[in-house]
Order: structure tokens, then sequence, then C-alpha cells
């Protein structure tokens, strides 16, 4: 090698180990950076899946509550609802209280009833019983006054409300008749009754 060459060579060669060296570190840094770099992108990914599953997640508890909460409240409304609608009453069935009452028997209208009417025990005046029709067996509740010989009585088919009205006479054989009316006095219907003897019986 000539002189000169050497002389140069030797006067560069620690800038040229330096620039190796720096080439070399610049490559491992690179290197470093790309590994970071696809880590950071696996955490990244990583994360966007738990956050995604998470959310999906929380959007099933949502729905799931949300259709419980629908649930409930439609199961609510159908109770409401079944609340709302009225019950027909139970029919009445004929009182042991008034089995040795009294009876007439005879029409209402164009119906066959016996009726079993008697005293109250704890009103002088006061009547009460019940009359049953023959061909339905419906049993319908009467209360009232009698003075002397004239009955004014309410009925009531299911123990609470009043149905309707009578005003009638008892003769001197022991006979009833007269009208029987709605609540409000309309409709009037006759009634003819006559007093019975021997064992109380159904219609």
């Amino acid at each position: 090698m000539p002189l000169l060459a050497a002389i140069v060579l030797a006067a560069f060669a620690p800038q040229l180990a330096r620039a190796q060296a720096a080439t070399a570190a610049g490559g491992a840094i690179k290197q470093q950076a790309a590994a970071a770099a696809d880590s950071v992108a696996h955490v990244r990914a990583d994360a966007a899946a738990a956050i995604g599953q998470g959310a999906s997640d929380a959007a099933g508890t949502v729905a799931q509550q949300a259709s419980s909460a629908a649930g409930s409240l439609a199961q609510q409304s159908a109770d409401a609802a079944a609340a709302a609608v009225p019950r027909a009453p139970a029919p009445l069935k004929p009182n042991p209280e008034f089995a040795d009452f009294p009876r007439y028997a005879g029409t209402l209208g164009s119906r066959r009833i016996v009726l079993r009417l008697g005293n109250k025990t704890d009103d002088p005046s006061g009547v009460h019983g019940e009359y049953q029709f023959a061909d339905t067996g419906e049993v319908v509740l009467v209360a009232g006054d009698r003075e002397g010989d004239v009955l004014e009585i309410e009925e009531s088919n299911d123990g609470t409300t009043i149905t309707g009205n009578w005003v009638g006479r008892f003769s001197a054989d022991g006979r009833l008749a007269g009208d029987r009316m709605n609540v409000d006095d309309s409709d009037p219907q006759p009634f003819d009754l006559r007093p019975l003897t021997g064992p109380s019986s159904t219609p």
C-alpha cells in the first residue's frame, strides 16, 4: 500500500469505526423500534378486542335486563287488566236460617217461585227471607217491613246490590199479592202467592 494511502486510512480509521458502530446502532434501534411498534399494535388489538367483548357483554346484559323489565311490565299490565275485570258474584244458595220461615208459593210474572218470609228478631216490623225460582233454582234475598197487611220489601240477587222492590198486601186468607218492580219502580210484574203448610221443600 502506498505510504500516503496508509497515512490517510490511519487518520480516518476512528471516524470509520464510529460510522460503522453508528450504522450498527441505528439498525439495532430500528429493529427495537419495529419490535416496540409491533408490541404496541398487539396491545392495542388486545385492548380493542377486550373493549369490544366488554361492550358486547354490557349490551347483552342491558338487553337481558330490558327484556326482563318488559316482561315484568307486561305481566303487571295483564294482572292489572285481570283485576279490573269485574268478577261475576257466586250464585246465592238457600239460607238454612230461613228454612223454617212461613212459605208462600205462586207466580212472579210468568215464573213460579216459593217465598220464605219471616220476622226479624231485632226489629218488630222488619221481615226478611228469600225466594227461589222453580225453573232455575236461582235464589234472591228479600228484606223490608210489614205494617199491618201491607208489605214493602227490597230484593238482592247477590246479597249486596238492590235489584228490585216489592209492594204487596196480605188478604184475610193469608194470600200475598202485589207488584215487583225494578229499583227505579219501572217494569212492574205482578206476584200472587198463597201460604203453604207442611214440610219445607225447594220449588
